[in-house]
């Protein structure tokens, strides 16, 4: 038997996931990393400790399965996006710690591009607004604070890229700086309708052309990954959101998914004619049938899991998220308080880089288990947001919603989002989308799979149906809207 080798990064941790020709997963191998917040607002990862947390999953999953690398036919990577790693180029070495897509340091700085008028631009052209987020205001930080990074640049000294051009540059010792079109996307660099880089925003936000990348399809040669004495070809790249959506088998225009991670990611296929929100989300590119790129509209919540991790290690309310679900259903008809965890700010449709946490509704009969159930609540108003604004852009109503990620196992969030939707909710048996994106998109390039597999392979494990009258949606989700609103003054 031979495999695939599916890498997933994630925020908090690194994946490795073994896949045979069958496309199932025959073992897994998952290890935390560490999350570092220099000041409030900002979030950092160190990156030679992702690479070798990476490469210990790889170590362990092909010793539970006992093969050879000889047999992993190739690799495929899917990673965090927008966080921004810069190295110097001759020793492998990065300069500063990667500085991570929640990170908000850059915000007054964003803040000034839209006062100076230029997020007309940013949005035309590249399908993004001026925001923290991504990762051009980020490199711009790191060239501008760490000493002599500038002068190195002059030299060409320097290298850029998200993680997954990180980890290609490791596994290939230094011989490939590349990524693909669904991470450049999210840099502020890329002009998504031409998919080069854009010179106009290089020179906005003073970023040579020599740290940047190679930019290349999803599903094509991104080097050898040099491995015990193999080389192992790397055929597949997407950043973790449009590898979900690849592994869902949205192909199509109007087909698309919502993933609870960390944060919670809804992206629609919107076929190869690029669309501009006027709703607040942002236009993005992501995967055809064959891997190559075409446009996506998206809307993003920074904290999703990262809430439930919030209860567990900030508040110590629980021990396990799982714990979260039995809670939830013993207060299944308690509304009264309401958590908006913007600890990172708002993301799509709102925009605010400036807002904090908070929570609302909160009596001497409100207990821990209360702000449990709302921190959950939360994330299926989040996407509810997201939905509705999803909808006015495209001008139709959605008529289910496909989900993937680990809150999906979560049957009372899946229910509640049904519920507030009014639209059924479809979690499929599989719901490691997003690796086995990632490993689709390198089985097609050596020829293993095609999309048709992929189509065959999607089995719904349990489709959640609205139980919820029109009055009482309207009611809970104006309460939410309120409670925003407040939160953004």
């Amino acid at each position: 038997m031979n495999y695939i080798l599916s890498l997933d990064q994630g925020t908090t941790s690194c994946r490795a996931l073994l896949i045979d020709e069958n496309a199932q997963v025959v073992a897994t191998s998952q290890h935390e990393f560490s999350q570092i917040f220099p000041q409030s607002g900002w979030v950092e990862h160190d990156a030679e400790e992702i690479w070798q947390k990476q490469l210990l999953t790889i170590d362990e999953v092909l010793a539970k399965v006992d093969i050879s690398p000889k047999q992993i036919l190739a690799v495929g990577i899917t990673n965090q996006r927008e966080t921004t790693v810069v190295w110097d180029r001759n020793t492998s070495k990065p300069i500063h710690n990667a500085i991570v897509w929640q990170d908000r340091r850059t915000s007054d700085f964003c803040t000034q591009l839209k006062e100076d008028g230029y997020e007309p631009y940013i949005k035309e052209n590249t399908g993004l607004v001026a925001d923290a987020y991504f990762s051009g205001t980020k490199l711009r930080w790191i060239l501008d604070n760490v000493p002599g990074a500038r002068n190195a640049t002059d030299h060409g000294d320097l290298c850029f890229g998200t993680i997954d051009t990180w980890l290609i540059w490791k596994m290939t010792n230094g011989q490939q700086h590349v990524t693909d079109y669904t991470n450049a996307s999210r840099t502020m660099l890329l002009n998504i309708k031409t998919k080069e880089w854009d010179n106009t925003m290089l020179e906005m936000l003073g970023v040579p052309s020599n740290v940047l990348p190679s930019v290349q399809s999803s599903s094509s040669f991104f080097g050898h990954f040099e491995y015990k004495g193999f080389k192992i070809p790397i055929g597949g790249v997407a950043g973790d959101q449009q590898s979900a959506l690849f592994g869902q088998a949205c192909f199509e225009a109007g087909m698309g998914k919502n993933t609870y991670g960390t944060g919670c990611f809804l992206l629609m296929n919107i076929g190869n004619k690029f669309v501009q929100s006027n709703s607040g989300l942002i236009t993005t590119l992501a995967c055809d049938a064959l891997g190559n790129p075409c446009y996506a509209l998206e809307g993003s919540v920074f904290i999703a899991g990262a809430g439930v991790q919030w209860l567990r290690d900030g508040l110590k309310v629980v021990d396990k998220a799982s714990e979260t679900e039995a809670i939830c259903q013993a207060l299944a008809d308690e509304f009264d308080v309401i958590v908006v965890p913007a600890f990172a700010g708002l993301g799509a449709p709102y925009w605010d880089m400036y807002a904090r946490g908070a929570i609302y509704g909160i009596t001497r009969g409100t207990t821990d288990k209360h702000i449990i159930k709302a921190t959950v609540d939360a994330i299926a108003f989040q996407s509810k947001d997201i939905i509705t604004a999803m909808q006015k852009d495209m001008g139709s109503a959605m008529k289910e919603l496909k989900v993937d990620g680990g809150a999906c196992a979560n049957n009372y969030l899946m229910q509640f989002q049904a519920d507030i939707l009014g639209v059924p909710v479809e979690r499929p048996e599989n719901i490691e989308s997003t690796a086995m994106g990632a490993a689709y998109l390198a089985g097609m390039y050596i020829k293993l799979w095609d999309a048709n597999t992929i189509r065959k392979n999607r089995k719904v494990d349990r489709r959640y149906e609205p139980s919820f009258v029109v009055s009482k949606i309207d009611l809970l989700y104006t309460a939410w809207q309120k409670a925003i609103d407040r939160t953004m003054l």
